[in-house]
Protein backbone atom coordinates (compact mmCIF):
# COMPACT_ATOMS: atom_id res chain seq x y z
CA UNK A 1 0.00 0.00 0.00
CA UNK A 2 2.24 2.56 -1.06
CA UNK A 3 2.09 6.45 -0.59
CA UNK A 4 2.53 8.76 -3.76
CA UNK A 5 5.96 10.80 -2.90
CA UNK A 6 5.60 14.39 -1.89
CA UNK A 7 8.75 16.88 -2.78
CA UNK A 8 7.53 19.12 -0.25
CA UNK A 9 7.21 16.33 2.58
CA UNK A 10 9.88 17.52 4.39
CA UNK A 11 8.63 21.43 4.61
CA UNK A 12 5.15 19.68 5.87
CA UNK A 13 6.81 17.92 8.57
CA UNK A 14 8.07 21.10 10.01
CA UNK A 15 4.45 21.84 11.03
CA UNK A 16 4.37 18.32 13.21
CA UNK A 17 7.80 18.56 14.88
CA UNK A 18 5.66 18.14 17.89
CA UNK A 19 5.13 14.29 17.00
CA UNK A 20 7.86 13.73 14.02
CA UNK A 21 11.55 14.06 16.43
CA UNK A 22 14.59 13.69 16.52
CA UNK A 23 16.52 10.75 17.03
CA UNK A 24 18.13 12.07 20.38
CA UNK A 25 15.69 13.98 21.75
CA UNK A 26 12.84 11.10 22.36
CA UNK A 27 13.50 10.56 26.27
CA UNK A 28 12.22 14.52 26.90
CA UNK A 29 9.07 14.59 24.14
CA UNK A 30 6.77 12.86 25.99
CA UNK A 31 4.30 14.39 28.93
CA UNK A 32 4.03 10.35 30.62
CA UNK A 33 7.19 9.95 32.22
CA UNK A 34 8.09 6.77 33.60
CA UNK A 35 5.25 4.72 32.05
CA UNK A 36 5.50 1.86 29.52
CA UNK A 37 7.27 2.10 26.26
CA UNK A 38 5.99 0.74 23.24
CA UNK A 39 7.83 0.83 19.74
CA UNK A 40 6.44 0.27 16.05
CA UNK A 41 9.02 -1.25 13.84
CA UNK A 42 7.45 0.32 10.60
CA UNK A 43 4.93 2.26 11.63
CA UNK A 44 3.24 2.79 8.11
CA UNK A 45 0.67 5.83 7.66
CA UNK A 46 -0.15 4.74 11.09
CA UNK A 47 -3.38 3.58 11.14
CA UNK A 48 -2.50 1.07 14.11
CA UNK A 49 -0.15 3.03 16.25
CA UNK A 50 -2.80 5.81 16.49
CA UNK A 51 -5.80 3.68 17.43
CA UNK A 52 -3.40 1.73 19.97
CA UNK A 53 -2.26 4.68 21.33
CA UNK A 54 -5.98 6.31 21.89
CA UNK A 55 -6.81 3.40 24.15
CA UNK A 56 -3.57 3.43 25.83
CA UNK A 57 -3.59 6.71 26.96
CA UNK A 58 -1.05 5.89 29.89
CA UNK A 59 2.02 4.01 27.53
CA UNK A 60 3.99 6.31 25.48
CA UNK A 61 4.66 4.91 21.81
CA UNK A 62 7.60 5.46 19.16
CA UNK A 63 7.07 4.52 15.40
CA UNK A 64 10.00 4.22 13.35
CA UNK A 65 9.54 4.17 9.70
CA UNK A 66 12.55 5.13 7.19
CA UNK A 67 9.80 7.05 4.31
CA UNK A 68 9.07 10.40 5.53
CA UNK A 69 5.73 11.00 3.23
CA UNK A 70 4.50 7.73 5.33
CA UNK A 71 5.51 9.49 8.54
CA UNK A 72 3.92 12.42 7.46
CA UNK A 73 0.57 10.48 6.72
CA UNK A 74 1.09 9.21 10.21
CA UNK A 75 1.62 12.44 12.17
CA UNK A 76 -1.84 13.80 10.68
CA UNK A 77 -3.50 10.93 12.06
CA UNK A 78 -1.99 11.57 15.42
CA UNK A 79 -2.71 14.93 15.29
CA UNK A 80 -6.48 14.58 14.18
CA UNK A 81 -6.61 12.53 17.30
CA UNK A 82 -4.85 14.74 19.63
CA UNK A 83 -2.54 12.03 21.17
CA UNK A 84 0.28 13.47 23.68
CA UNK A 85 1.64 9.79 23.98
CA UNK A 86 2.84 9.25 20.16
CA UNK A 87 6.27 10.49 18.91
CA UNK A 88 7.43 9.29 15.55
CA UNK A 89 11.54 9.02 14.30
CA UNK A 90 12.28 8.91 10.85
CA UNK A 91 14.70 6.26 11.45
CA UNK A 92 16.42 2.86 9.67
CA UNK A 93 15.81 0.32 12.55
CA UNK A 94 19.29 -1.39 10.94
CA UNK A 95 20.70 0.71 13.75
CA UNK A 96 18.38 0.35 16.33
CA UNK A 97 20.61 -0.23 19.32
CA UNK A 98 21.69 3.08 18.68
CA UNK A 99 18.35 4.76 19.64
CA UNK A 100 17.36 2.92 22.48
CA UNK A 101 19.24 1.55 25.84
CA UNK A 102 19.71 -2.04 27.02
CA UNK A 103 16.94 -3.06 29.00
CA UNK A 104 14.57 0.11 27.92
CA UNK A 105 11.66 -0.99 26.22
CA UNK A 106 8.43 -3.21 27.29
CA UNK A 107 7.43 -4.29 23.89
CA UNK A 108 7.83 -4.42 20.09
CA UNK A 109 5.53 -4.81 17.52
CA UNK A 110 6.25 -5.92 14.18
CA UNK A 111 3.58 -5.76 11.59
CA UNK A 112 3.83 -6.61 8.01
CA UNK A 113 7.25 -6.14 7.89
CA UNK A 114 8.83 -6.47 4.43
CA UNK A 115 9.07 -10.42 3.90
CA UNK A 116 12.37 -10.11 1.74
CA UNK A 117 11.81 -13.31 -0.07
CA UNK A 118 14.71 -13.98 -1.73
CA UNK A 119 17.10 -16.34 0.46
CA UNK A 120 20.20 -13.60 -0.12
CA UNK A 121 18.15 -11.19 1.53
CA UNK A 122 17.70 -13.26 4.31
CA UNK A 123 19.32 -10.83 6.89
CA UNK A 124 17.03 -8.19 6.07
CA UNK A 125 14.13 -9.76 7.92
CA UNK A 126 13.16 -7.93 11.21
CA UNK A 127 13.01 -11.13 12.74
CA UNK A 128 16.61 -12.21 11.45
CA UNK A 129 18.42 -13.36 14.18
CA UNK A 130 20.91 -10.49 14.12
CA UNK A 131 17.81 -8.25 14.73
CA UNK A 132 16.30 -10.49 17.41
CA UNK A 133 19.89 -10.16 19.58
CA UNK A 134 19.18 -6.40 19.09
CA UNK A 135 16.01 -6.43 20.80
CA UNK A 136 16.86 -9.06 23.47
CA UNK A 137 19.19 -6.47 24.88
CA UNK A 138 17.02 -3.61 24.52
CA UNK A 139 13.65 -5.07 25.35
CA UNK A 140 13.17 -5.07 29.62
CA UNK A 141 13.10 -8.26 31.33
CA UNK A 142 9.74 -9.10 31.06
CA UNK A 143 9.49 -7.51 27.27
CA UNK A 144 7.99 -9.15 24.44
CA UNK A 145 7.59 -8.54 20.47
CA UNK A 146 4.06 -8.73 19.07
CA UNK A 147 4.54 -10.11 15.73
CA UNK A 148 1.75 -9.89 12.44
CA UNK A 149 2.41 -10.81 8.51
CA UNK A 150 0.23 -11.79 5.84
CA UNK A 151 3.30 -14.19 4.82
CA UNK A 152 3.59 -17.64 5.78
CA UNK A 153 6.86 -18.30 4.15
CA UNK A 154 8.24 -15.62 6.51
CA UNK A 155 5.99 -16.59 9.89
CA UNK A 156 7.56 -20.26 9.28
CA UNK A 157 10.78 -19.15 8.78
CA UNK A 158 10.76 -16.24 11.72
CA UNK A 159 9.52 -19.00 13.77
CA UNK A 160 12.83 -21.45 13.16
CA UNK A 161 14.82 -17.76 13.64
CA UNK A 162 12.83 -17.60 17.65
CA UNK A 163 14.02 -20.89 18.43
CA UNK A 164 17.64 -20.29 17.62
CA UNK A 165 17.92 -17.69 19.63
CA UNK A 166 15.92 -19.91 22.68
CA UNK A 167 12.73 -17.26 22.66
CA UNK A 168 9.75 -18.10 24.13
CA UNK A 169 6.86 -17.97 21.44
CA UNK A 170 3.34 -18.30 22.41
CA UNK A 171 -0.16 -17.14 20.90
CA UNK A 172 0.72 -18.93 17.45
CA UNK A 173 -2.25 -18.49 15.00
CA UNK A 174 -2.25 -19.12 11.42
CA UNK A 175 -5.45 -17.44 11.16
CA UNK A 176 -5.63 -14.91 13.51
CA UNK A 177 -9.44 -13.39 12.15
CA UNK A 178 -10.57 -17.16 12.50
CA UNK A 179 -10.34 -16.97 16.29
CA UNK A 180 -11.68 -14.93 18.83
CA UNK A 181 -9.14 -12.61 19.44
CA UNK A 182 -11.09 -8.91 20.36
CA UNK A 183 -8.03 -6.90 21.22
CA UNK A 184 -7.08 -7.09 17.71
CA UNK A 185 -6.19 -4.16 15.86
CA UNK A 186 -5.61 -3.77 12.31
CA UNK A 187 -2.97 -2.69 10.34
CA UNK A 188 -3.60 -0.75 6.65
CA UNK A 189 -2.02 -3.96 5.47
CA UNK A 190 -3.99 -6.24 7.37
CA UNK A 191 -7.30 -4.81 6.54
CA UNK A 192 -6.06 -4.88 2.81
CA UNK A 193 -4.99 -8.92 3.17
CA UNK A 194 -7.96 -9.89 5.14
CA UNK A 195 -10.31 -8.23 2.73
CA UNK A 196 -8.83 -10.36 -0.21
CA UNK A 197 -9.24 -14.16 2.62
CA UNK A 198 -5.60 -14.08 2.70
CA UNK A 199 -4.80 -15.42 6.83
CA UNK A 200 -2.82 -13.62 9.08
CA UNK A 201 -0.55 -15.03 10.77
CA UNK A 202 0.30 -14.10 14.61
CA UNK A 203 2.49 -14.54 17.69
CA UNK A 204 4.04 -13.21 21.01
CA UNK A 205 7.78 -13.68 21.73
CA UNK A 206 9.42 -13.39 25.06
CA UNK A 207 13.27 -13.95 25.40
Amino acid sequence: MRIRKKSNVNEKLLDYNDIVIAADDWRKNFSNENEKIFVELGTGKGDFISQLAEINSKINFIGLEMEATVIYAAARKIREKNLSNVRLIIFDINSIEELFNENEIDRFYINFCDPWPKKRHAKRRLTNIKFLEKYKKILKLDGEIQFKTDNRDLFDYSLEQFELINAKVSEVTYNLHDENFPDNIETEYEKKFSAMGVPINRCVIKF
